[in-house]
């Protein structure tokens, strides 16, 4: 059974991506998309500092990485 998810701001979630191997290719306004170049993977993430990332889409987001909750939270450390 998956742990729940914190309530994560878009800088810590981009912090745990790029544990994960994906490293900012590029923004368009509040949005920032990343890339992982092993497997050609790419994933957006929305960035509003001042708000936290809605756990429907911080799943969205996990979900995209090829990650599962526990391994999203393993890369939090």
């Amino acid at each position: 059974m998956s742990k729940e998810l914190p309530a994560l701001r878009a800088k810590e979630v981009i912090r745990i991506l790029g544990n994960a191997g994906f490293t900012p290719w590029r923004q368009k306004g509040s949005h920032l998309t990343l890339y992982r170049k092993r497997d050609q993977r790419v994933l957006t993430v929305p960035v509003h500092f001042s708000k936290t990332v809605p756990k429907g889409t911080l799943r969205g987001i996990i979900k995209q990485a090829g990650l599962s909750t526990e391994e999203f939270l393993n890369l939090r450390s």
